[in-house]
């Protein structure tokens, strides 16, 4: 019979939950204002929806760069706060504050050059390209600041600083959900934008997170401060570490260009339903999810920096067991309450009932979600980013892809096919992540990296 240290457990379970309602907070601000984006968009028409939808895959890109640097900043930071090593720490930060923004650059120009083919390629309506493409190229001008400000509020929350992160990006959100009401449908003396009115929100807040995230940085606000980088060590590692998590994002974000064309067979109504429900358990689940694995990231990382292995790989599967409920709850509420959710995104009879389709079956998908994000944070906090990313690249591209094409076209399953293949991908995910914390050499990894860094001069 096993025994359960409750004292332990519980201790486990009051840091994560202690430093993870600020991010929650965070993000439910964060997708709120992507919810707005679509309740908006869906005033207008299906097509608006689409448009939006069809436009976030390349919007992704910023995203995933500045998660993937994020990560790199998380590791560093919270590993190096473990061991109070705060010179370091401020030169690491610092480098991938100066990479995010560079990175951000080349974006503008696409942006500027290739909105239109980047939508007409995905095979979308006209009406859809010419809308996608005056969304993507305003949003894609905000990139270099979207890099920035991810990259800020990972550094923070790496030293335990879980609360500035929350009311910047939470204020910078805030602000973009009334500027898309007001911009976009022309409240008081505004002029009725539409989708550009929804780009430019984007746009605004995003430059106001960039610069306000910097000011707490560079104020005494908060511990950390920006120094100046000197050592190749340090650039090496954040590299190191950020580009198999912005491979792991981009593989999700690449597979979503067939998967939407896929969709799109099936016309633009179930396209717009998909992101409907996508949005849905976003709006509600992503922000536990993604809350629980950057608790994980910041506890795994500082118990690893304090020299203590056993007690990480011991929160680990603490965080990982609270995880599993939590997310189990969440996906019997999107199961439930599936239909009055979607009819708050859309007044369409057919829309609406492909949107309730798709929500069930991210709420069936929930539990997965659970096992997979704290281990899959636990294990970028050592700085092992490439497990992740092999559990989402085989996930997304061997079923969410591959089998819900195979079983909805060839086998002439239709949408169940669909609904069948995402539910594989998610289960994918958690056992490749499972697999990757259990046997991983993921401490070793991080050892090897803070003794890397021990060697640096001050």
């Amino acid at each position: 019979m096993v025994t359960v240290d409750r004292g332990r457990l519980f201790g486990v379970w009051r840091r994560t939950v202690s430093l993870s309602w600020p991010i929650s907070v965070q993000q439910s601000l964060t997708t709120l204002m992507r919810t707005v984006d679509i309740v908006v968009a869906g005033l207008f028409a299906p097509a608006y929806v689409a448009a939006i939808g069809l436009a976030d895959l390349y919007a992704q890109i910023p995203l995933r760069i500045g998660l993937g640097l994020g990560t790199g900043a998380i590791a560093l930071s919270s590993q190096d706060t473990g061991r109070a090593a705060t010179a370091t720490r401020d030169r690491a930060i610092t480098q991938a504050f100066l990479l995010g923004a560079l990175a951000g650059l080349p974006l503008i120009a696409a942006g500027l050059l290739f909105s239109k083919s980047f939508i007409a390629v995905l095979g979308a309506e006209q009406q859809v390209v010419r809308l996608g493409a005056s969304y993507l190229t305003v949003v894609f001008a905000a990139a270099p600041m979207r890099i920035v400000g991810l990259v800020g509020a990972r550094s923070l929350q790496g030293t335990g600083d879980t609360v500035t992160p929350m009311l910047v990006n939470g204020g910078a959100n805030l602000c973009n959900a009334t500027a898309t009401v007001v911009l976009a449908l022309g409240v008081g003396p505004a002029p009725r934008l539409g989708i550009v009115g929804i780009g430019l929100a984007t746009l605004l807040a995003r430059t106001f997170e960039a610069v306000a995230i910097t000011a707490a940085i560079v104020t005494p606000w908060t511990d950390l401060a920006f120094a100046r980088p000197r050592s190749l060590t340090i650039t090496r590692q954040i590299v190191g570490v950020s580009l198999p998590n912005v491979a792991e994002g981009m593989s999700t974000s690449v597979a979503n260009f067939p998967f939407n064309s896929l969709l799109l067979l099936f016309g633009t109504e179930v396209n717009a339903a998909y992101h409907i429900g996508r949005r849905i358990y976003q709006q509600l689940t992503g922000p536990i999810y993604r809350a629980i694995s950057t608790a994980a990231s910041i506890v795994v990382g500082q118990l690893l920096g304090e020299g203590n292995p056993a007690d990480a790989r011991y929160a680990g599967f603490a965080i990982a067991a609270l995880s599993v409920v939590t997310m189990g709850l969440a996906g019997v509420v999107l199961i439930l309450g599936a239909e009055p959710l979607a009819a708050i995104f859309t007044s369409d009879p057919e829309t609406r009932g492909h949107a309730i389709a798709f929500t069930r079956v991210f709420g069936v998908s929930m539990p997965f979600f659970g096992i997979f994000f704290p281990f899959a944070g636990s294990l970028r906090g050592a700085g092992d980013t490439r497990t992740p990313f092999y559990a989402r690249a085989v996930g997304t591209f061997g079923f969410m892809l591959g089998t819900s094409y195979l079983l909805a076209v060839p086998l002439g399953w239709g949408l169940s096919g669909i609904y069948l293949g995402i539910v594989l991908s998610y289960c994918c995910w958690a056992l490749v992540a499972v697999a990757g914390f259990v046997w991983g050499d993921w401490a070793d990894r991080a050892a090897g990296m803070i003794a890397e860094r021990t060697e640096i001069p001050d």
